[in-house]
């Protein structure tokens, strides 16, 4: 197992007697981490470009990386882990794959490929540990849109899949534009020419969409990230990747499921690849420029690093774990 070395710490102290650990940590291998799923306050997974998915066992501690054989050139930007033996991967481009592994990454197996040109995962998530749901950017006018209902093992497409404008794709930039939810409900965000939140409470099987105020009508503009609270409590950050210090209708939040989105008084620091709850008030947002943190459920939002280079943060399912994953690194935070 390779051991890693610890870079700083950083304390950052709240006015509710909270304290939140940041540590940061390199990787010795040369990657862009997109993909995350922590399981619990030990297990987690992290998966991007050259082939690279690695594994912790003790909370982020020490990371087993590995490329898997024959995907060298891919980037693994989907991800969702079960256990520490059981984990799902897709990359992103074509031909699309999705790969499974049930020995702890040791030997991976190819359960579904698209060969069509246009063949793009975006982001993996499940409902329970048998159903699931993928999805990528649009084949002949339709998203790309996957369910299995045996953990992953087979895979099948759905037919009344969503109907894109032109232009309207999604972003794979953090794996968290889609969100199953309870109640059979799944949300998945697009952008591009179209931004908006497309929505489905059976599964996946039938769809309606809901609207977003997001900076749109660029190929580079849109929602990038949603986290969900409830039904009714929800975040979404994007931009504009190629002019990341843009402020402008990039980041809202809804308390109504989406019947209307509030602008934050104090929004995050530009573009955001990834937003994430962390409790009913707590959020971390974060992207190739810096962190940001709210306290208020996205109402005001302040900056909590300035560290460059992170994609996606996620919070471990069961526990309160919580880890930051970019170019070559991930960032620990606790709090106490």
């Amino acid at each position: 197992m390779k051991k890693l070395i610890l870079l700083f710490t950083l304390i950052v102290h709240f006015s509710f007697a909270q304290e939140l650990k940041w540590e940061t940590i390199p990787l010795d291998v040369k990657t862009s981490i997109r993909g995350m799923s922590v399981v619990n306050d030990s297990v987690a997974w992290i998966s991007g470009s050259g082939g690279y998915v690695a594994q912790t066992l003790n909370g982020g501690v020490e990371w087993v990386q590995k490329q898997i054989p024959g995907f060298e050139k891919s980037e693994f930007r989907s991800l969702y882990a079960f256990s520490a033996t059981s984990a799902i991967v897709a990359n992103s481009g074509a031909p699309a794959n999705i790969l499974i592994t049930n020995d702890g990454g040791l030997n991976w197996r190819i359960v579904y490929s698209n060969e069509n040109k246009d063949a793009f995962f975006d982001g993996i998530d499940f409902w329970n540990d048998k159903e699931g749901i993928i999805y990528g950017d649009p084949i002949e006018g339709k998203m790309l849109l996957l369910r299995t209902h045996d953990g992953g093992q087979h895979w099948e497409e759905i037919k009344n899949s969503p109907k894109l404008d032109e232009g309207e794709a999604s972003f794979a930039a953090s794996g968290t534009g889609i969100r199953c939810l309870k109640n059979n409900s799944v949300v998945i965000a697009t952008g591009g020419k179209v931004s908006r939140l497309w929505n489905s409470n059976d599964k996946g099987l039938h769809w309606n969409f809901i609207p977003s105020p997001m900076i749109h009508g660029e190929s580079s503009t849109g929602i990038f990230s949603i986290s969900f609270w409830d039904e009714k409590k929800a975040n979404i950050v994007g931009g504009d990747y190629l002019k990341d210090s843009l402020s402008i209708d990039h980041n809202f939040y809804t308390l109504n499921g989406g019947k209307s989105w509030l602008r934050p008084i104090s929004p995050t620091r530009g573009y955001r690849e990834c937003v994430e709850y962390v409790d009913e008030k707590l959020m971390i947002a974060t992207g190739p420029s810096g962190t940001d943190i709210s306290n208020d459920g996205g109402l005001t939002w302040a900056p909590l690093s300035n560290e460059k280079s992170f994609h996606v943060v996620r919070k471990a399912r069961s526990g309160s774990l919580i880890i930051l994953a970019g170019n070559s690194k991930v960032a620990i935070l606790k709090i106490k």
